[in-house]
């Protein structure tokens, strides 16, 4: 049974009962929210790891993206981005690897990964298509689906599908005066193999067959968003929303499979407009878990893409998204190197940390309460301590003139806190 078939039949698993725990939420609170679809437990049958919950009333999860690409393939250097974003904190790795010996890779990854992985499955079809110098038209139906069942087999926790892409949704893309088109290399894949063949996408024409993959192996299904805006200028159009309608009708047929389902979304859009596209994909999607890129909230910041995604990430964090891919330095530039997943993982922490604040997440201020305390305290191994990055604060405190003074270089034994304590009296 799926954890949602089991949690529609009272059964509460081991997995509900860890991340009840880590939560401190009450069980059969949880395993309610789980059968009605709140929350989803991402775990595949076939793995042996910790496992989170991702939905309503839990904290916001972060996810990174590792991988290899044609130009730079080096699978010993992801498995180190991985480790360095598990070190600080994720939840969740995708590979989104597309070049090298994939299945390899992909193996090797989910071996050696401590948190649930995800992938997306055409990817590693196309990639297969051009190494043997053929095209994306030379794709079949029966390819695709043997892919999804091998990464099913391999112990994938959850596929990235973009199956809203469809013969109901292009005409609203192709109406629209949009400046970058599909950005979504899942979505482009799909709307180009849709218009050689002039058919329906196979993953939506036959999407009970992908249940059935998923509901064999409990495989949580990421709805995603292949019109998802790649500019401020096409935020909140016609193509994103009619692709939303769509993912709204698959929750409801993944649920009624027992097969567990989140939703995917922006992407690039105005901060004004953020609240909007999480009530609407909270209404339209029956309070399924929201999994958002960023969001990006200006496309002026290359080389800083990590800052503007933590800002829109914040604030859906706030409103209510549940889940949190993580954007690098290296956005829209090139692959991220080592120091870029570090540097994204962080952000994202702090922005999901930020919208748990808001949302009242149970424990959530008593790590800021006890930084603070230390802060007044001048105790500086709990200030290092509940820091989001505890080498970085100790490296900057050490490394000042003040390394061996209580206070720090900013205002010296003008200290505000010294003052106000009467260590100046």
């Amino acid at each position: 049974m799926t954890q949602l078939e089991s949690a529609k039949a009272g059964i509460i698993t081991d997995e509900m009962r860890i991340v009840a725990e880590d939560e401190n939420i009450d069980i059969e609170i949880l395993q309610q929210k789980i059968a009605s679809g709140k929350v989803v437990i991402p775990k595949n049958i076939k793995r042996n790891f910790h496992p989170v919950g991702i939905g309503n009333g839990l904290s916001t999860k972060i996810n990174a993206n590792i991988g290899t690409s044609e130009d730079h393939c080096n699978l010993e250097e992801e498995i180190k981005k991985m480790e360095i974003a598990e070190k600080y904190g994720v939840d969740s790795i995708m590979d989104l690897s597309t070049g090298g010996r994939l299945d390899f890779a992909r193996e090797t990854i989910i071996k050696k990964s401590k948190v649930m992985v995800g992938t997306v499955p055409i990817y590693g079809v196309i990639t297969k298509l051009f190494s043997e110098n053929k095209k994306i038209y030379d794709m079949t139906s029966d390819m695709l689906f043997a892919e999804i069942e091998k990464q099913a087999e391999q112990g994938v926790d959850f596929f990235t599908v973009h199956c809203g892409v469809n013969t109901r949704t292009l005409p609203f893309l192709e109406s629209e005066d949009r400046l970058m088109g599909i950005v979504s290399r899942g979505g482009s894949l799909t709307k180009a193999w849709m218009k050689m063949h002039n058919a329906e996408n196979p993953l939506y024409e036959e999407f009970d067959r992908l249940l059935e993959i998923c509901l064999k192996y409990d495989i949580t299904l990421s709805l995603g968003d292949g019109l998802r805006p790649g500019a401020q200028h096409d935020a909140s159009d016609r193509a994103q929303m009619a692709e939303l309608l769509v993912l709204g009708e698959l929750v409801e047929r993944s649920r009624n499979a027992g097969v567990q389902v989140m939703v995917e979304g922006p992407g690039h859009i105005p901060l004004d407009q953020i609240e909007m596209n999480v009530q609407l994909q909270k209404s339209i999607c029956r309070d399924a878990p929201f999994y958002v890129l960023g969001p990006l909230t200006t496309d002026i910041a290359p080389g800083y893409d990590h800052i503007v995604g933590a800002i829109g990430g914040a604030i859906a964090a706030s409103k209510g998204v549940d889940f949190l891919c993580y954007l690098t330095p290296a956005e829209h530039l090139c692959l991220p190197n080592l120091d870029d997943v570090k540097n994204g993982v962080i952000a994202t922490k702090i922005a999901a940390h930020t919208g748990d604040i808001v949302k009242g997440i149970k424990g959530a201020k008593d790590r800021d309460h006890k930084i603070s305390k230390a802060r007044r305290d001048f105790d500086w191994e709990n200030i290092y301590k509940y820091s989001i990055n505890p080498e970085l604060s100790r490296e900057r405190k050490e490394s000042s003139e003040a390394n061996s003074e209580e206070y720090c270089t900013m205002c010296g034994k003008m200290c505000a806190v010294r003052t106000d304590t009467g260590k100046n009296s």
